[in-house]
C-alpha cells in the first residue's frame, strides 16, 4: 500500500485529499466525507482499512487546504456555510470525485462515497446532484433534504442510521424516506437500536452531544457497507 495527499480546485480554493491505494493495478474508487471537524485522523485510517480490503480510498477534503477543527465550535463554524449552502457543497464533493477519477489505478466504473455524520449529508448531496456513480453509504448522517438534479438519483443508497440519534429525529429520518420514495431511488435504511450519533468513533463519546461509541453498530454497519460494495461493484 501506499499513501500519498492530492491537490484540486474548486472555485478558487486549493483542497487537499489524502488517499490510499491498495498494491493492485486497478480498484475501485471510495471517496470518505469527514465529520464536522474535516479531514482528521479518523477518515485517514478509513482510507487505509479500505485499502487494505483492496480500493482505493480518498480522504476527502471538504473545508479547504485540509483544514482541521478543534472544538465543537469551531467544527460547528466550519460545517454551517456548507450545510447553508448546499449548491456550494455539492460543488466540492463533485469537485474531489473529479480529481478522484484521476487517480492513478482508480477503475472509474466502479465508484463509491461514503461519509461520517455531516459526512453522510455530503455523499447523499452527491447522490442527489445526480452523479453517475455506483453508490454511496451514510455512516449516522444528517438526513436533511436537498434539491435533486432533474437526472434523477443514479446511485444506490444506503444508510446507516441510530436509532436514538438526537441530530435525526424520527421525523426527519420519515421526510428522507419519503424523499427517496418519490426521487424513485434505489435505497435502504439501516436503524440500529439503542444506538446514539456517531456510534462509529470510540472517541466521541459526549452526553450533552448525544454521541456515544457502539461496538456492535460499529462492527455491523461496516459489514453492511462490505456487503453493499459487494453488490453494487
Amino acid at each position: 500500500m501506499k499513501t500519498q495527499e492530492i491537490n484540486y480546485q474548486c472555485g478558487d480554493q486549493e483542497y487537499r485529499a489524502f488517499v490510499a491505494n491498495p498494491e493492485k493495478e486497478s480498484a475501485p474508487l471510495i471517496l470518505i466525507a469527514p465529520s464536522w471537524a474535516g479531514r482528521d485522523d479518523f477518515v485517514e485510517k478509513k482510507a487505509i482499512e479500505l485499502a487494505e480490503e483492496g480500493y482505493v480510498a480518498m480522504a476527502v477534503d471538504m473545508y479547504g487546504d485540509a483544514k482541521v477543527g478543534t472544538s465543537t465550535e469551531e467544527n460547528q463554524s466550519l460545517m454551517t456555510p456548507l450545510v447553508e449552502d448546499r449548491q456550494k457543497l455539492k460543488s466540492v464533493i463533485n469537485s474531489a470525485l473529479k480529481a478522484g477519477k484521476e487517480i492513478e489505478g482508480v477503475d472509474s466504473s466502479k465508484i463509491a462515497a461514503i461519509g461520517y455524520c455531516f459526512g453522510g449529508l455530503v455523499v447523499l448531496d452527491l447522490a442527489r446532484s445526480g452523479s453517475d456513480i455506483n453508490g454511496v453509504v451514510s455512516f449516522h448522517g444528517l438526513l436533511m433534504g436537498s434539491d435533486i438534479a432533474d437526472i434523477g438519483i443514479k446511485a444506490k443508497v444506503l444508510v446507516l442510521h441510530g436509532e436514538r440519534d438526537p441530530m435525526v429525529p424520527l421525523s426527519m429520518v420519515d421526510d428522507f424516506q419519503k424523499e427517496m420514495t418519490e426521487a424513485e431511488a434505489d435505497w435502504q435504511l439501516h436503524s440500529y437500536g439503542n444506538t446514539y450519533h456517531a456510534f462509529t468513533n470510540q472517541e466521541a463519546n459526549d452526553p450533552n452531544l448525544g454521541t456515544q461509541y457502539n461496538e456492535n453498530a460499529d462492527r455491523r454497519s461496516w459489514q453492511s457497507m462490505m456487503n453493499f460494495f459487494a453488490e453494487i461493484f
